[in-house]
């Protein structure tokens, strides 16, 4: 269309038809907007707004900015708000440009926006210096110091991503994924360092940890971002990344787009891969369309979470609804986000200050102070605003991707954890254990139907790599041979994976690689990925365990020396077997038996009378040939005989107990502490063994002291003997397990020690992360628990027929002590007491009788006490009474036969009549008269 005028030429300007129509529309709306929300005389406040125009965020805060505008100024005649925005372009320079003009050509009183801190840090300053007051839609993920101080004018309307962080290492706890990788579009200033390190913390917190960081440029500054993320998911492949636990902690909804397009060409997302979004990528996710949000599926999103059944919310939705669809027909969603939302709250913050402020009153200073001290429920939760910062912790929303939408899962509450529930009791939150876990039931990528191991796992194309001791010096453990050009595996360790491998609850596809070369170095081929795991006999300790995770260990493990049996011999070798106090205490009650069976005999069994030496004799051979049941001494009482059954049971376990000790001193020397040994060898510069692929080479250096030079390296076990038997070796260390099968063979001419030096045990290696090394520690305990592990054992170490197991033992039992035998003990002492004290009662019993019979029949006569004492005695010792000065006083013994069987008979020795016979008559007489008072006073004792 072209425009002229007659008079004179003048320049002109052709508009296309559309554009002129746009143009029109504008300039109509524009001047309705102020005929309607400026009349005559009305306080105008002016608010600036920097946001996206291209975004979605930039486009839902507009609209729902304009619906706050216009309520506000719909219900306030006299007070009015007007609106300037200005596009930020994703661009901080950019956004401080605007921030410029709108404060010095539009003149606002307040900016508001800034989706991003880069842009929202340089805003704060420039607002800070024109003393306007900024409200940021974003924070730095670490606040730095004096922030206050640094930018007094700036209000940071966003909660703090720690929240988000800890949400996101609860999550990986929850599933026990031990490494995750982590992927942000790097934004200019590099504002996303302080969510690395949160996360990093937190993860280490719940014991797992970043294995890398995929990071992606900016969207706006690339030009194919289809080849940017195929180069940096390749990357992932160069690097051997294991891990298949994917955090995307910031980025563009479009950059995300392109991502999981290309990661799941290159199988990145599927079976037993993990994906969590943040709030970023999330809250944007409905309105992606239906595409995108199919190749998504599967990911866990972490969503802001707000209350949409308020009537304030049903309004603002209907409103916005409208609005949005009318200004951005092109978007398929008309749905409002948590950004319209908070930019709806922004402006009621404003409004809500202004109307506390006084008419006179137009310091920005207290401006400021009147919005920092509003507080309110708006659409996005609480609000309120201290020291330039939300104070109200947000409550998250699991949220997982499935088909072509996304299903709510369970809340994550900042002061309880997981709930099914948006409100948690106190007492609930204080005592609940299952916070720490996801509730809802979750669809995983590739629909798996059970938990992702986030894991690289092994496939029939791609199976295990596992490395394989291919030199050990035990073939019982770990054997490798080649039998037509095909290796063959065997050993308790080969046969363990087995059993491990059948019990685990999916597939593993592995094969074995032998490695020829020391288990150190095998260790670093799995930390540097050349293996994925090791089955073999590999020592658990702590510097490989920085390095690689081990498995639940199999086996203890020790150190320990051999060296060739030598006899020592010592002269008081017999005295081992009891302590210093059971010797005196068993030589005690010895005596004390004596006692009591030379006291019950002496009266009535000749064999005990005679001469006081005789009877001594007679009484200690007796009690010392019954140690060997030798005795031959006829026994005439009952109570003897008591006596004599329990102390020959003692007898008997003592002999028993002394063979048995005696035998364990002499088959099994006891050993000198392992520190004595070890210094006695490094100070005679004795040449001592090992197996030189170990890591005890080196240990033996480094932490026992030991020579180079000392150290000779043993390769077979078989080499060990003829080391020992030439001399080129003194002692020989092994490891525990080693040294057990070693002695088990050879138990008769060589001894170890028990081990002091000890080790994390033999276990399974798998790389640093894996899940499957949980999950092999976990079938380890299972057959453990079974009777399994042990039942391999016997089968692959079992013992020779000459080395009987407590052969091999070198904990020997110490001398027996009295603690072991004081109840036997104090049984026959109380026997024998017993049986004295009756055979005294009853010796008694017939003195008195006696007394009273010879008062009747002698004549009455004073005796003193010292008389009655002195007779008392000499019948208690001879079993007759003789008053010094008269004639003796036949008082016949008691018959203790009375307390015998009325079998039991006293026998007469066959030499009885040569000795009479070769007595005196005086004798003989004696020995008639002594028979003849036995039998009078038989009659008389009860």
């Amino acid at each position: 269309m072209m425009c002229s005028k007659r008079n004179a030429p003048v320049p002109y300007v052709i508009f296309p038809f559309n554009q002129l129509q746009k143009l029109w529309l504008l300039l109509f709306v524009a001047a309705s907007f102020t005929v309607t929300s400026l009349p005559h005389g009305a306080n105008v406040t002016n608010i600036g707004a920097i946001i996206d125009n291209n975004s979605r965020a930039g486009k839902e805060v507009r609209t729902a900015m304009g619906i706050a505008v216009r309520k506000f100024n719909n219900g306030s005649p006299n007070h009015k708000l007007s609106l300037k925005f200005q596009d930020s372009r994703r661009s901080p320079l950019q956004a401080a440009r605007a921030a410029k003009k709108l404060i010095e050509e539009d003149k606002v009183e307040v900016i508001i926006g800034m989706e991003r801190w880069n842009e929202a840090a340089l805003v704060a300053d420039i607002g800070s210096q024109a003393k306007v007051p900024v409200i940021s839609f974003s924070r730095p993920t670490i606040t730095p110091p004096l922030a206050s101080s640094r930018w007094p004018f700036l209000i940071r309307m966003a909660h703090s991503d720690s929240n988000q962080i800890r949400c996101i290492a609860d999550v990986v706890q929850s599933y026990n994924w031990r490494r995750v990788v982590t992927i942000y579009e790097d934004y200019s200033y590099g504002g996303d360092a302080g969510m690395l390190a949160l996360l990093s913390k937190a993860l280490q917190d719940v014991g797992s940890e970043i294995e890398y960081n995929l990071i992606l440029p900016p969207f706006s500054l690339i030009s194919d971002p289809k080849d940017v993320v195929q180069k940096e998911l390749a990357k992932l492949l160069s690097e051997k990344i294991q891990s298949r636990v994917f955090i995307v902690l910031q980025s563009s909804l479009p950059m995300m787009i392109h991502l999981f397009r290309e990661a799941k060409k290159k199988g990145f997302v599927g079976n037993d891969t993990v994906w969590i979004l943040t709030d970023t990528v999330t809250d944007l996710l409905e309105t992606a369309n239906t595409s995108v949000i199919h190749s998504m599926e599967g990911a866990l999103g972490i969503k802001n979470y707000f209350y949409d059944n308020t009537t304030l919310y049903q309004t603002f939705l209907t409103q916005f609804r409208q609005k949005f669809k009318s200004e951005y027909p092109e978007e398929g969603y008309c749905e409002p986000g948590f950004y319209a939302l908070r930019a709806y709250d922004s402006i009621y913050i404003i409004t809500q200050a202004m109307d506390r402020l006084s008419r006179r009153t137009s310091s920005p200073k207290v401006f400021l102070d009147k919005i920092l001290t509003t507080g309110f429920v708006g659409l996005s939760g609480e609000i309120n605003v201290t020291a330039g910062e939300m104070l109200h912790s947000p409550m998250l929303r699991i949220v997982n991707v499935v088909e072509r939408r996304y299903k709510e899962l369970d809340f994550w509450i900042p002061e309880f954890g997981f709930s099914n529930q948006p409100v948690v009791a106190k007492g609930e939150a204080e005592n609940s254990t299952d916070a720490r876990r996801l509730k809802g039931m979750v669809i995983w990528p590739g629909d798996l139907q059970r938990i992702p191991k986030g894991w690289l796992m092994p496939t029939d194309k791609k199976p295990l790599n596992i490395g394989v001791p291919g030199r050990t010096s035990f073939d019982k453990f770990v054997k490798v041979s080649t039998n037509a050009s095909e290796e063959k595996y065997d050993g308790f360790c080969i046969e363990l994976f087995r059993k491990v491998h059948s019990v685990l609850d999916y597939d593993l596809p592995y094969k074995f690689v032998p490695f020829n070369g020391t288990y150190d170095d095998l260790v670093d081929h799995v930390y540097n990925k050349t293996y994925d795991a090791i089955v073999g006999d590999i020592t658990i300790l702590a510097n490989r365990s920085d390095k690689v995770e081990f498995t639940q260990p199999y086996a203890e493990s020790g150190l320990s020396i051999i060296v060739p049996e030598t006899s020592k011999e010592s002269a008081w070798m017999f005295m081992k077997p009891f302590t210093k106090g059971m010797w005196l205490a068993t030589g005690a009650i010895l005596i004390y038996t004596m006692f009591i069976v030379w006291f019950l005999e002496h009266h009535t069994n000749p064999d005990f009378k005679g001469p006081w030496k005789n009877q001594m004799s007679t009484a200690m051979w007796f009690t010392f040939s019954s140690l060997y049941f030798a005795h031959k001494e006829k026994i005439y009482s009952n109570l003897t005989r008591v006596v004599l059954v329990v102390w020959l049971f003692v007898v008997l376990i003592l002999n028993s107990s002394y063979t048995a000790s005696l035998t364990s001193v002499l088959t099994v020397r006891r050993q000198q502490p392992n520190v004595n040994v070890i210094e006695w060898l490094k100070t005679k510069r004795l040449t001592v063994g090992c197996d030189g692929d170990s890591f005890v080479r080196n240990y033996m250096q480094s932490v026992l002291g030991f020579e180079p030079e000392n150290i000779k390296n043993v390769s077979h076990e078989y080499n060990y003997e003829e080391e020992f038997e030439s001399g080129n070796i003194s002692a020989a260390f092994l490891e525990l397990p080693y040294q057990k099968v070693f002695i088990s063979h050879h138990c008769k001419r060589y001894r170890a020690t028990t081990p002091t030096n000890r080790f994390g045990g033999l276990g399974f290696v798998f790389q640093k992360g894996s899940p499957i090394a949980a999950d092999v520690s976990k079938a380890i305990l299972n057959l453990s628990e079974d009777g399994e592990l042990i039942d391999l054992e016997v089968k692959w170490f079992s013992e020779s027929q000459e080395c009987p197991s407590n052969a091999t033992n070198n904990d020997i039992t110490g001398s027996l002590s009295l603690q072991s035998f004081w109840g036997i003990y104090t049984i026959t002492g109380a026997t024998s007491t017993i049986c004295f004290l009756l055979f005294l009662v009853q010796l008694l019993k017939n003195y008195n009788k006696q007394e009273v019979k010879d008062r009747r029949n002698a004549t009455p006569g004073y005796r003193s006490v010292w008389e009655k004492t002195i007779t008392l005695a000499r019948y208690i010792y001879h079993g007759e009474t003789d008053i010094p000065g008269e004639s003796p006083i036949s008082v016949p013994s008691p018959n203790i036969h009375k307390l015998e069987s009325s079998k039991w008979e006293l026998p007469i020795p066959e030499d009885t009549q040569e000795n009479l016979h070769s007595s005196s008559p005086a004798e003989i007489q004696l020995a008639a008269n002594i028979s003849d008072s036995d039998t009078q006073i038989s009659s008389d004792v009860v």
